[in-house]
């Protein structure tokens, strides 16, 4: 099976999942906003495309497959804003369609499990955000037949984006908070489930995309000093934490996501079923001389 996939803000999870979808004779086309950007997609094998700028529907009419990655504004989702006509239009030769949302539209539960018919009730701005824009994607889905897929993510790490830089040069901090739990993914694992979704569309599908150990940020930092052969980072009770309102606001909810659906539904085995598979392969690159560092 082969297409041609358009992803609507080619970033980090879009880039892992063009890795695999590229040499299997997929042609994928990215959206970014700037020129030298372009020049980095295209000599992965992805078609560039800038937007804000060029028009959408040659793409569009090209597409079989549709991903759109582009967080939502203040106004609402900017894709469907500027280009929700000609989204409409094209809906009927879509073979899937996939939007990337968020588990914080899930809010704070306390460190309490959700699933996917979990009640949404975001406590967060971010949060309420992406709520607005899930369901702008599912009422266009209902008008026009769209073979739409909700993927809520937790928090993404990977290669480049991980603990190490910090625990090394010694900016790390232990935030502690009691009954505080995130869920996080491996940005491999996003890949595949993506793929495997798209194999096997089940329109109107909603999936949490999530390993299968929520925890703590302090205990994934220690954890991270530990494979560097470092001391643990200082500890510092949250209220008297430094931090942007954006790191903040990571800090305003605990839960913790449960991940059934992605096994039973798309049959999805995790490459990195909790964080010390990823932290640990991450370490071995960063060994190998690659660079896993944050």
């Amino acid at each position: 099976m082969t297409g041609t996939l358009l992803i609507l803000g080619h970033g980090y999870s879009a880039a892992a999942l063009s890795r695999r979808l590229l040499p299997q004779g997929w042609t994928v086309i990215g959206t970014t906003r700037s020129a030298e950007k372009a020049e980095t997609l295209r000599a992965t094998g992805v078609e560039p495309l800038i937007w804000p700028g060029a028009p959408l529907q040659p793409a569009l009419a090209r597409a079989t497959h549709l991903l759109a990655g582009i967080g939502p504004v203040p106004e609402g989702d900017p894709v469907l804003a500027a280009h929700g006509t000609e989204i409409e239009a094209a809906a009927p030769h879509l073979a899937w369609a996939g939007y990337l949302s968020t588990t914080g539209v899930y809010g704070d539960h306390a460190g309490g499990w959700v699933d996917e018919d979990t009640p949404l009730a975001p406590s967060t701005a971010r949060g309420q955000a992406r709520l607005e824009a899930e369901e702008a994607w599912q009422q266009l889905a209902a008008r026009t037949g769209l073979a739409l897929h909700i993927f809520r993510l937790a928090g993404i790490y990977g290669p480049g984006r991980g603990p190490f830089r910090k625990v090394m040069d010694g900016t790390a901090r232990l935030i502690i908070r009691e009954n505080q739990f995130m869920s996080r993914v491996h940005v491999d694992d996003i890949a595949a489930v993506l793929e495997a979704s798209i194999k096997a569309p089940a329109p109107g599908g909603v999936y949490n995309v999530c390993d299968d150990e929520p925890t703590s940020p302090e205990e994934v930092l220690i954890h991270a000093a530990r494979l560097l052969g470092l001391p643990p980072p200082p500890r510092i009770p949250f209220d008297e934490a430094p931090m942007s309102a954006m790191a903040r606001s990571f800090y305003a909810e605990s839960k913790k996501v449960r991940n059934d659906r992605i096994r039973t539904e798309l049959g999805v085995h995790l490459a990195y079923p909790t964080y010390r598979e990823g932290l640990a392969a991450m370490r071995a690159a960063m060994s190998d001389g690659g660079d896993d560092e944050e």
